[in-house]
């Protein structure tokens, strides 16, 4: 089993691992990575010192608050940007330009409008310069996996926010790549909707079992789909913590009732409220409720 290395806090040190390490070979390695955006001659740092290593076919859930450097750190993983210092590997090789064997799914869907579902689908086909009649097939395979077979010559706008999301889920996946990149993909839904895609996503993440890198604002859904779960502190972006879930698959809708599942909700709970991105009071609001005596 490869040895976990991870240490990203504020004075060097690794890290707390809860839990078991996941078995499975490295694929991914951030090292020493930080990130630092300039603008107007005001300089931002979005990421410091990050550490991580991300294993073949896991589910790794980046939980935190806004700003932190979740988001950056998934586009350093793509090689969409690269670090300020340190480095991004895969496979041993680093990340020197945009990494091509990937699907990436952003929050908004970023469909063509004047596409049909399938169509856009088939756009990271035509894209790559693939024929087509090689991918038509899987094509509706996977809109038949996402609910998505009734729906193929529909048009965007005709389809609900949640089903605009599968259908950019598909699109992902129609080039069968090793490594989904998924940033917020949920974040614009409503809550029922979102609870669906939760469910849907583990049940096709159980099918394939992809390397998944999932970014989120939400507790609960990293705890409920991921193997480990990143828990990053406010900006500068650092690792806190990496817990491992202990949680059996498939989680579906008991995954909630286990005493792991709350044990793990509670543990980032506390980690939120050590670093500040929690407060158990405002005092603000508790100035504004006082009422004169």
């Amino acid at each position: 089993m490869a040895e976990l290395r991870l240490a990203a806090s504020r004075d060097d040190a690794a890290p707390e691992v809860s839990g078991a390490a996941s078995a499975g070979p490295v694929s991914i390695a951030v090292r020493n990575v930080s990130k630092v955006f300039a603008r107007d001659g005001q300089e931002t740092v979005a990421l410091d010192g990050v550490d991580l290593d991300i294993r073949e076919g896991e589910f790794l859930a980046v939980v935190g608050p806004s700003g932190c450097g979740k988001s950056t750190l998934m586009r350093l993983i793509g090689g969409l940007d690269m670090p300020t210092r340190g480095e991004v590997t895969i496979g041993g090789a680093a990340i020197t330009a945009p990494v091509t064997d990937l699907g990436i799914v952003f929050q908004k869907p970023v469909l063509l409008e004047w596409r049909t579902v399938l169509e856009n689908v088939m756009f990271q086909i035509d894209m790559r310069g693939e024929k087509r009649r090689d991918h038509l097939d899987s094509a509706r395979q996977l809109l038949a996996a996402v609910g998505l077979a009734d729906f193929e010559n529909r048009y965007p706008h005709e389809l609900s926010g949640g089903m605009q999301q599968r259908a950019s889920i598909a699109r992902a996946l129609i080039h069968e790549p090793p490594l989904l990149l998924m940033d917020e993909p949920f974040g614009a839904l409503d809550a029922l909707t979102r609870e669906q895609m939760r469910l849907d996503l583990e049940e096709l993440w159980l099918s394939t079992r992809k390397t998944v890198i999932f970014i989120t604002h939400s507790i609960d859904e990293a705890v409920l789909l991921a193997d480990r779960v990143v828990v990053m502190t406010p900006r500068p972006g650092r690792v806190d913590r990496i817990l491992d879930i202990p949680l059996e698959r498939p989680r579906g809708l008991e995954g909630r009732k286990t005493p792991e599942f709350l044990a793990a909700v509670d543990e980032i709970t506390e980690l939120f409220l050590a670093n500040g991105t929690l407060h158990a009071s405002r005092p603000v609001l508790n100035l504004l409720n006082k009422k004169e005596p």
